[in-house]
């Protein structure tokens, strides 16, 4: 699949779109068992706050993980970028130098 000038595997999407849906998933389940359990407006507000805060925390959680592995592509990619500028000037070198001489 590609994505603008980057490409992504199927399964990265695939792992992209369940992480997705079982968030989504899970929030839906708290909510409606928070909603259907007797309780008091006070504790149901104490439980939706609580919940609030440990899906807020996944997503922190999450985020910094996916922002270490697009850290890490940069990275690779950086890599990649300069041994290909060096194999460029190696191979280059000496139509520069005929050049020169000309």
């Amino acid at each position: 699949m590609r994505l603008g000038k980057y490409q992504i595997s199927e399964q990265e999407s695939q792992i992209g779109t369940a992480v997705t849906f079982l968030l989504i998933g899970l929030g839906a389940g708290a909510l409606a068992g928070l909603l259907f359990a007797p309780k008091s407006g006070r504790q149901l507000r104490r439980d939706l706050r609580r919940k609030y805060e440990d899906a807020r925390e996944a997503m922190e959680e999450f985020a910094d993980e996916a922002r270490g592995r697009v850290e890490e592509a940069v990275e690779r990619g950086s890599e990649w970028v300069e041994e290909l500028e060096e194999t460029a000037r190696k191979k280059t070198a000496p139509i520069s130098r005929a050049m020169r001489r000309g």
